[in-house]
């Protein structure tokens, strides 16, 4: 598998894409607008404690306060004398108090109306270790699989760990020497020192350590050495990026290229069209099976379906398919719209239990190169696969979009029907209550059209239940949903209502023959009926009409020519 890195540096933000065989796997973004607090560090005070859900509420000088749970906030007791005497504690108020003031660490970034999570657990990430100076422990990465190797790298860590801290071995430490993972460690003890500190001369709320910019984080964390090109489109980041290398990695310089094509580097490496496919609810299978994904408050769940894939032996080998394609898929969706929290699968039945090992075998393995902590938890009672994945960051739709303004991410709005009706509901309610002569009525053309009903029908209803004159305009620029009704004289409304008069000479295209006269042709202005005669076999033409006649709901013209 050929593993890459893009950069594309622009003006106040920066994205960086991982490729897996030329396949958008993870995006990272960062915008000069709004920079990560994941990882930061902050000296802190209490705000809120609160037993009854063992959390408080930390001032972390951020928009929202952070919040601590129980067992995130025992760190900070470790070593001392009150840890020492006291029994563990249980409750949230034997650990805090408000007003008290606590060293913590952003782990969860603030995510819609939630603030960040923080623990007092600290860790200090470094190329090839993780220093964790408030737990003494060593713990290697998972990815790290050579039982001698793991075994050479844990006494290695026990040798050059700070006393009563602990070290996480990251896979990029495989094969180093001792000297070059002491060199990272002392690096970091430097760092928690100047922490250290900082936390005893800065009053509360105060910033104690910022992790690197993406471009520093990407080299550092992401860098390794199954990535073969490190491609950026900036002269600048790309010198940086050289420079880091000659301090943490200088064999993987030659990897590094500066693009300098005529396309934008997204484009030239079809990230820009993946990356939109991503935000949309429904991804196509290669077979012609598709995936449909749905976002909600407390989970988000995927339905597998065939689609237009009909198979070429029977329905169980159809269905195994179908399934095995999309549990590849969703794997990578996973991955790159870094969907977080519970996530349930509804895949195609399947009869065989046989059929079912496979298809979460799949599963299993393509989540195994992320990064991210998962875990499927297998078939539920009712058929449905159900996984968890850790969830530290807003997902790829959230960073990327917002709720639409129209609909308030409901994904829907009202028909043009149902409008309609309400509008005809609100100008009886008005008719009753005022004394006005008539109404004009200005909405969608669509709306418009279900106003007036075919011919005009149900305006004239309308008109005659009400016993007022009512004018209805169409807008082409306004939402489905709004509705504007004014009131006053008639003939003050009719003349704001209709878009044409008579002696009228305008350019305007048939759009359609009329209904019951297919000689005559059908064009419209805002929605407003043009009955253009002898135009039905012009359709999809432009002509300049001369307007002959006016009515409320219509217009009546003629060719003046072709």
């Amino acid at each position: 598998m050929t593993r890459e890195i893009v950069v594309n540096a622009s003006f106040g933000e920066t994205r960086a894409a991982v490729l897996e065989d030329r396949r958008l796997v993870e995006l990272f973004l960062e915008r000069e607008a709004h920079h990560s607090v994941a990882g930061n560090i902050y000296k802190g005070r209490v705000e809120n404690v609160l037993p009854g859900m063992q959390a408080a509420f930390v001032n972390i000088g951020l928009e929202r306060n952070a919040f601590l749970y129980v067992d995130d906030a025992l760190a900070h007791l470790n070593g001392s004398d009150e840890m020492l005497e006291a029994p563990r504690p249980r409750s949230i108020d034997d650990v805090l108090t408000v007003g008290q003031e606590i060293v913590v660490q952003v782990v969860k970034e603030p995510i819609g109306t939630k603030g960040a999570r923080v623990v007092t657990n600290l860790t200090i990430p470094g190329r090839y270790l993780v220093l964790m100076p408030t737990v003494d422990h060593i713990a290697l990465s998972r990815r790290i699989t050579d039982e001698e190797e793991r075994q050479r790298l844990k006494e290695i860590a026990k040798q050059i760990r700070p006393q009563g801290m602990g070290l996480i071995v990251r896979t990029l430490a495989v094969g180093k020497s001792a000297e070059v993972l002491a060199q990272d460690c002392r690096f970091l003890v430097g760092v928690w020192e100047k922490i250290q500190r900082l936390a005893a001369t800065s009053p509360a709320p105060a910033l104690l350590y910022q992790d690197y910019d993406l471009v520093h984080r990407l080299v550092r964390d992401e860098f390794t050495p199954d990535v073969s090109r490190f491609v950026v489109d900036d002269e600048t980041v790309y010198k940086t990026v050289l420079e880091l290398l000659s301090a943490l990695s200088p064999s993987m310089k030659p990897r590094v290229y500066l693009y300098t094509g005529k396309k934008p580097i997204f484009e030239f490496y079809d990230i820009e069209s993946q990356l939109e496919r991503s935000l949309q609810r429904k991804v196509w299978l290669e077979s012609g099976g598709y995936i449909v994904i749905d976002h909600t408050e407390a989970l988000t769940s995927i339905d597998v379906n065939t689609g237009r894939f009909i198979g070429s032996t029977n329905l169980a080998d159809t269905v195994l398919r179908t399934n095995l394609e999309a549990a590849v898929e969703i794997a990578r969706q996973v991955r790159l719209r870094d969907i977080g929290g519970i996530i349930i699968i509804d895949f195609i039945d399947m009869e065989s239990d046989a059929h079912r090992r496979q298809v979460l075998e799949a599963l299993e393995r393509a989540l195994e190169p992320d990064r991210t902590r998962s875990h499927v938890l297998g078939f539920t009672s009712l058929g449905l696969v159900e996984m968890t994945r850790k969830k530290v960051a807003e997902d790829i739709g959230a960073r990327l979009q917002r709720a639409c303004p129209y609909c308030d991410g409901s994904g829907r709005v009202l028909s043009e029907e149902t409008v309609a009706h309400k509008t005809q509901r609100e100008l009886e309610r008005r008719a009753r209550v005022g004394g006005e002569e008539a109404f004009l009525v200005t909405c969608n053309p669509l709306v418009a059209a279900q106003i007036i009903g075919p011919n005009g029908t149900l305006l004239r209803r309308l008109e005659e239940r009400t016993g007022k004159a009512i004018y209805v305009k169409g807008a082409e620029g306004m939402h489905i949903e709004d509705v504007e009704i004014a009131a006053g004289p008639k003939a003050e409304l009719e003349q704001r209502a209709l878009p044409v008069r008579e002696g009228q000479v305008l350019d305007m295209q048939v759009q359609e023959p009329h209904l019951t006269n297919p000689k005559d042709g059908i064009a419209r202005i805002e929605g407003y009926v043009i009955d253009i005669e002898g135009a039905g076999r012009y359709v999809g033409q432009k002509l300049q009409v001369e307007i002959t006649k006016v009515f409320r709901t219509y217009a009546k013209g003629r060719v003046r020519s072709v």
